[in-house]
């Protein structure tokens, strides 16, 4: 079993859409794949959650979702304020070791990467200690594009490396058709500051496209290391700015 650990430098950044490009892709290649949310929150018993999106736009079944919360908040937050205690990080292992027999798990997080899951303070990096333990794991970093998005590229990375932990993919979640400048040159320097390939590219409202529309494209915006196709050298060559010429001295 690989183990895809799916973690954002935030919120409401297209890990969701990743998960699901990431998923298509490996279905693509004719592989058992299963995606699992270990907590969701924000979402009332019986609404769809983020596993529906990737239901929707892959129309994969293999889901699993391990413990929910109503309110919008951290985990740790959310299970407080509603009585139940949240799982553990060793809990959470065991309910994953069951689907060792798919080729890939594909495991999304909530919020960032060092949000609390319970209230023990286990995070999302805790949990990838632990995985990488049992099953060959890598961590799939989720970025924004814009402003504030190297500083906290680079606070995840220097988070998991406090664990003897590296990001080994770096995916930015939601790339706009007319980027801005700070956009054209966060393309270029977010690898430096993730430690990590860039990895993929999702451009903007993705996730409003068909079942089929999604599977045929979701290639493009992967790269071979991951599954899909792009380029990502030809990418940035195409939009990010090159540095300016320094001025000859006289």
């Amino acid at each position: 079993m690989r183990v895809l650990v799916v973690t954002g430098t935030g919120t409401d950044i297209g890990k969701t859409v990743v998960t699901a490009a990431l998923a298509a892709c490996a279905l693509r290649a004719g592989e058992r794949v299963a995606v699992v949310k270990p907590i969701q929150t924000g979402v009332l018993p019986g609404e769809p959650g983020d596993l529906a999106e990737v239901r929707r736009l892959t129309g994969i079944e293999d889901l699993h979702e391990f413990a929910r919360f109503d309110e919008p908040l951290a985990p740790a937050t959310a299970a407080e304020r509603a009585g139940r205690p949240a799982p553990s990080v060793a809990q959470l292992t065991a309910r994953l070791a069951a689907l060792a027999d798919r080729d890939l798990v594909l495991v999304e997080g909530a919020g960032g990467a060092a949000v609390r899951l319970n209230a023990a303070g286990e995070t999302m990096i805790d949990l990838t200690a632990l995985l990488a333990g049992t099953a060959e794991t890598q961590v799939v970093l989720v970025a924004s594009s814009g402003l504030g998005t190297l500083n906290t590229a680079a606070l995840t990375a220097n988070a998991f490396a406090d664990r003897s932990l590296a990001l080994a993919h770096m995916v930015i979640g939601a790339w706009p058709d007319e980027p801005d400048l700070a956009e054209r040159c966060n393309l270029a320097d977010l690898p430096s500051y993730a430690g990590a390939p860039l990895s993929g590219v999702i451009p903007g409202g993705a996730g409003a496209l068909s079942t089929a529309e999604f599977a045929n494209l979701a290639v493009e915006w992967i790269t071979p290391a991951l599954g899909g196709r792009l380029d990502a050298q030809h990418f940035v060559s195409d939009h990010a700015v090159a540095p300016p010429a320094r001025k000859a001295t006289p």
